[in-house]
C-alpha cells in the first residue's frame, strides 16, 4: 500500500467532513479526560486511605464522676489509678499495639477549648467534664476490633472508638464520586463511538465513487478501508492529546499552582505527576485503538465497501 496515497485520503476525508472530525476530537477528548480523571481519582482516595489509616488512632476513654448515672463499667464512679495502670499495663502487652499516648482531663479540656473556641457550648463545658483517655496506634489499624472486645465494658473504661469510623464516610462519599465519574465516562465514550461511527458512514458516503472505481479495478477491501479507519485513528489521537493536556493542566493548575491546594489543604496527600504521567499512555492508547475499531466495525457491518 501506497503510503502517499492513504495519506492524501486521509487528508480529503478530514476536509470534505470537517465539523464532524472536530466534533468527534471534542468528544474523544472530554470523555478520554474524564476516563484519566476518575482513573486518577480512584489512586487519590486509595493514597489518602493509605495515609489516614496509618495515622488514625483507637482511643480509650476513662470513666469520669458524670458517667456513672450512664455507664455501666462506670458505676462505681471515676476511673481509679490502679485501673488506669492495668489498662496501660494490658495494652502494653498487646503485640498489635505501637504506641500509646495518655491525655489527662486537663489536656483534654485545653483541646477541647482550642477546636471549639467559636462554640457556644465551649463556655459551658468544665474539665471535670472531659474523660482522661488513652490513643492507642496499632500496628495494623484495621485490627480495631481485638482492643474492642479487650477492653470494651472493662470497669473504668468508658468506651471504645475507632477514629476510621470518622474517615469512613469521607472515603464512602469519594468513592461513591468515584463511581458517578466512571458511569459518565462510560456514557461519554458510547457517545464518541456512535459519533465516530457516524463520521465515518459520511465519509464512506461522499465517496462512494471513488471506492466503486476502486473496487473495480481490484482493490482489496483492508486497502480501501484504511483511509477510513486512519481518519477516525487520527482524530481520536488528537483528542486523547487533548485530554492529556487536560489532565496535566488540571494537575498544574489546581494542585501546584492556580487554586494550590497543596496549600490549601496540606492534610490531604495528593497523588504526584508520577500517577499522571502513568495514565498518559493508557489514555493516548484508547484515543487510538476507539476511534479505528469503531470505524473498522462500522464500515464492516454497515457499508461493505
Amino acid at each position: 500500500m501506497r503510503a502517499q496515497f492513504v495519506l492524501s485520503e486521509i487528508g480529503v476525508g478530514l476536509r470534505r467532513n470537517l465539523t464532524m472530525t472536530f466534533a468527534v476530537i471534542i468528544s474523544v477528548a472530554l470523555s478520554l479526560a474524564l476516563t484519566g480523571g476518575a482513573l486518577l481519582a480512584n489512586k487519590q482516595v486509595d493514597s489518602m486511605k493509605g495515609y489516614w489509616y496509618g495515622k488514625v488512632q483507637v482511643t480509650l476513654y476513662m470513666c469520669n464522676k458524670a458517667d456513672s448515672s450512664t455507664t455501666p463499667s462506670c458505676a462505681k464512679g471515676a476511673v481509679t489509678d490502679d485501673q488506669k495502670k492495668q489498662i496501660l499495663a494490658d495494652l502494653d502487652k498487646l503485640p498489635i499495639v505501637q504506641k500509646v499516648y495518655y491525655e489527662s482531663a486537663e489536656q483534654a479540656y485545653k483541646h477541647y477549648k482550642e477546636q471549639f473556641k467559636n462554640s457556644p457550648l465551649a463556655s459551658s463545658i468544665t474539665p471535670d467534664q472531659m474523660q482522661e483517655n488513652y490513643r492507642v496506634k496499632l500496628k495494623d489499624p484495621t485490627k480495631f476490633a481485638v482492643v474492642a472486645s479487650e477492653f470494651s465494658g472493662r470497669p473504668g473504661v468508658q468506651s471504645v472508638e475507632d477514629q476510621r469510623k470518622v474517615l469512613q464516610n469521607l472515603f464512602s462519599l469519594l468513592n461513591g464520586m468515584t463511581r458517578v465519574a466512571y458511569v459518565v465516562l462510560a456514557f461519554m465514550l458510547t457517545v464518541a463511538m456512535l459519533l465516530i461511527v457516524n463520521t465515518v458512514r459520511v465519509s464512506a458516503f461522499s465517496r462512494r465513487r471513488e471506492t466503486g472505481i476502486m473496487r473495480l479495478v481490484g482493490a482489496s477491501s483492508f486497502y480501501i478501508q484504511m483511509p477510513f479507519i486512519m481518519e477516525a485513528a487520527f482524530a481520536g489521537l488528537v483528542g486523547a492529546g487533548l485530554a492529556c493536556t487536560m489532565l496535566l493542566g488540571g494537575r498544574y493548575f489546581m494542585i501546584d499552582h492556580g487554586l494550590r491546594l497543596q496549600d490549601k489543604i496540606p492534610l490531604v496527600s495528593f497523588i504526584g505527576w508520577d500517577s499522571v504521567v502513568k495514565v498518559l499512555p493508557l489514555v493516548l492508547l484508547i484515543g487510538i485503538v476507539m476511534p479505528a475499531l469503531a470505524a473498522f466495525v462500522a464500515l464492516r457491518r454497515y457499508l461493505k465497501v
